[in-house]
């Protein structure tokens, strides 16, 4: 692979405004948007992480409230439920997507399906394949189906339906293209066959390997702002790193640009490949609100934590599956976003029982001090995240507050 040769310098901190204009950071948050600036947000950050956690509300939820606190859960359900602009597969985990960007998806089914198929019969026996054959029947027959719905009762007979057999089977089916998720019911995922969750002209749309290659490159390197080959084939998880690699050798000066980006502090700065209007976007960055804003643990800033410590200077890591004993932060820590610099973590939880959002403990990054305005600011975020989960108050639960 050809190596850049530097065009632009990039500052650190113009690297770090340009990644959160890129992603959605930079817009005023306070104005009201509704479910169009909704699914244009989505659409500008590619896709949207789903995880069931939530310790104080669910990452999906707080990924797009950062971006905008007029943001509802109930403009999400409906873009997917109702106008089914979203769809919900696969990217490195488990996401909402924009609904016109599924032909580019069948392509993924293709080239998953054999390894998908000899994990699953490796753990669940060669029976599994006659299970989603019916259970893919039993969908296109019925119209949708919970995996709650395929329990076995206690007088069932051997040998019928066996709830983690068939919950199984329907991931595979999903994972692989044959069923979609057409809504949730709390977090339950309510399976349906394909075509119904799927506008027709995307669904009928097709993508040749070529176009789908140099979408999945094109539109990664647009979100990212620069980066590597790896970089670029690591945002959907749609293509490997030598498809990247061979699609940045044919792109030509008008498609691809190069610059030098310098990294956080003592770190080093690297070559990179970058979209063509790089030096335009960089020229015209604004200021990203002062505000301070709590980022979930999955939101797409923080997702690729090297890069993140090369940009940002931050360490980040989830400590759910860490042992109590050896956190050094706590089970689940919010990283902390103040204009274009990320300032400290906070350890908090939403108390639904008792209605209140209980803060544990809050770390400042070093060289970052808790003035008058940045207490300000963070008590108006912490008020932000009540009403985002509908609790009455802020607890500090040792007393000190800041």
């Amino acid at each position: 692979m050809t190596r850049p040769v530097s065009e632009l310098e990039i500052s650190n901190q113009q690297a770090r405004r340009i990644i959160l204009q890129l992603q959605g950071l930079c817009q005023a948050p306070h104005m009201g948007f509704g479910p169009t600036g909704l699914q244009e947000m989505i659409r500008q950050l590619g896709f949207v992480q789903l995880d069931s956690i939530q310790w104080v509300e669910r990452a999906h939820h707080m990924i797009l409230f950062a971006r905008n606190q007029t943001y509802r859960p109930k403009h999400l359900k409906k873009l997917h439920e109702e106008d089914k602009y979203l769809f919900e597969n696969w990217t490195h985990d488990a996401s909402v997507i924009p609904s016109e960007f599924f032909p580019y998806w069948q392509h993924k089914f293709d080239r998953s399906k054999e390894g998908l198929t000899k994990k699953f019969v490796a753990w669940q026996g060669d029976q599994c394949l006659d299970t989603c054959a019916s259970l893919l029947e039993r969908v296109n027959r019925d119209g949708q189906l919970m995996s709650r719905d395929l329990e076995k009762p206690k007088d069932q007979p051997k040998g019928m339906w066996q709830w983690h057999d068939s919950k199984a089977a329907l991931e595979f089916l999903w994972r692989t293209g044959e069923i979609c998720i057409g809504a949730r019911e709390g977090f339950q995922k309510v399976y349906q066959p394909i075509e119904q969750g799927i506008p027709v002209e995307f669904f009928n749309r097709s993508v040749s390997r070529d176009e789908f290659v140099d979408w999945a490159c094109r539109s990664a390197l647009d979100r990212l702002g620069f980066g590597t080959a790896s970089d670029i084939s690591r945002f959907w998880e749609l293509i490997s790193i030598a498809e990247a690699r061979d699609w940045v050798d044919a792109q030509g000066h008008n498609s691809l640009t190069s610059v030098n980006v310098a990294g956080w502090k003592k770190q080093k700065s690297a070559e990179l490949f970058a979209r063509p209007d790089i030096a335009t976007i960089t020229a015209e960055l604004s200021d990203p609100p002062k505000r301070i804003r709590t980022l979930s643990p999955f939101d797409p800033v923080i997702r690729d934590r090297k890069r993140l410590q090369w940009l940002f200077g931050y360490e980040y890591r989830i400590e759910i599956y860490v042992p109590e004993k050896k956190r050094v932060w706590g089970y689940y820590v919010f990283p902390l976003l103040e204009g274009d610099r990320l300032i400290g973590r906070i350890d908090m939880r939403a108390n639904r029982k008792a209605g209140r959002l209980d803060i544990k403990k809050l770390w400042l990054e070093p060289g970052i001090r808790m003035s008058d305005a940045r207490r300000a600011r963070l008590n108006s975020e912490l008020t932000r995240q009540t009403r985002l989960t509908s609790m009455s108050h802020v607890n500090w639960l040792d007393g000190s507050v800041p």
